[in-house]
């Protein structure tokens, strides 16, 4: 064999590494078969450690205890001989030969883990964990409430929910699933549109009795208003006209000002209900306190736009296999949420 044809021969020897010669990256030697056997669940924890990028979050993804995780990391840290993490007190990184480990066995277990849900899903029971993410306000108020007959009618699904109003990456950060409250729904994410949401305008009736009820929009401008800060510019709320009859109306923008602000509609509702003012407020963080008599919807011929979106969606990553679990529960929200949260 000539010079040339051996180092191709060798290049694909290379891109077609087995876990019997993935070691050989850090240590420069092959090991024994039945040495690696035993660390497939060692390399399979180091590849959800690169994703999550703590010990705590890997140890909540995998479901074990955080000195598990890093006793398993360490044990297979000694078998290659080598450094395969770069710890400090705030967050943990894979060294070179750690990374390229990563990244030579992660697809490998990909494709068990897609070969295995696909003959357990076979039985057509669904099963396992789904990780969700979603708006403080929405998740709390709309959805926890849905949670227990879809857990009762799948007992073999686990549901991890984070509630939160920072956009989380579904990809970097484990979710299966995200509920969105956007405009559109992004295109670099499988997307569907659970319903229709608007912004309402909402009040309690002790604060009503004090300062009166507005009947324009230009009468809110005289009151305590309670708003979502978007921009470090003046507030400002804009209002369109509701009914069709009306629509030579043109929309109304006006300055607002009021005693308190907060990026968090709950906080918003729970000031309104303080009597603090009127608030503006998705529908679905209004709903139940409208319904309970406890707020008052303000100017409901009016539809209010700008700080919050008028839709909402469920977001999955692509991906070539979807759990049972997740599918039953996309269609589980969107048969919950398809008529929107009318007050």
């Amino acid at each position: 064999m000539g010079y040339e044809q051996s180092l191709r021969a060798r290049d694909r020897s290379a891109k077609a590494l087995s876990l019997n010669s993935l070691f050989s990256i850090a240590n420069n030697e092959c090991m024994e078969t039945e040495k690696i056997a035993g660390l497939w669940t060692h390399l399979h924890w180091l590849t959800v450690l690169a994703e999550q990028g703590s010990y705590t979050a890997s140890a909540t993804r995998l479901g074990v205890s955080k000195a598990a995780m890093s006793q398993r990391i360490s044990e297979l840290e000694r078998a290659a001989g080598i450094s395969l993490v770069q710890r400090t007190t705030r967050s943990v990184r894979l060294t070179e030969a750690g990374q390229r480990l990563v990244e030579n066995t992660r697809s490998q277990y990909e494709q068990i883990a897609t070969s295995f849900a696909s003959v357990s899903e076979s039985a057509g029971v669904a099963r396992g964990l789904i990780r969700v993410t979603a708006p403080v306000a929405f998740g709390r108020q709309q959805l926890l409430p849905k949670l227990p007959a879809f857990l009762r009618e799948n007992p073999e699904v686990r549901i991890q929910l984070e509630v939160s109003d920072r956009l989380s990456s579904l990809a970097t950060e484990g979710y299966d699933l995200a509920i969105r409250h956007s405009a559109e729904a992004p295109d670099t994410h499988v997307a569907w549109r659970l319903c229709e949401t608007q912004s309402v305008l909402a009040a309690s009736r002790a604060y009503l009795r004090k300062r009166g009820t507005p009947l324009a929009p230009e009468d809110v401008a005289g009151h305590d208003c309670l708003f979502y800060p978007r921009t470090s510019g003046p507030a400002t709320w804009s209002f369109e006209r509701r009914s069709p009859r009306k629509t030579g109306v043109a929309p109304v923008t006006l300055p607002i000002n009021g005693p308190f602000s907060a990026n968090n509609s709950e906080t918003l509702r729970d000031a309104a209900l303080d009597d603090m003012g009127i608030a503006l407020l998705p529908d679905f963080t209004a709903q139940a306190a409208v319904r309970a008599g406890k707020l008052v919807v303000v100017l409901p011929q009016w539809r209010v736009t700008g700080p919050f979106a008028d839709r909402l969606y469920v977001l999955r990553p692509y991906a070539s296999h979807v759990p049972r679990a997740v599918s039953l529960f996309v269609s589980y929200l969107r048969e919950s949420y398809a008529d929107g949260f009318p007050l």
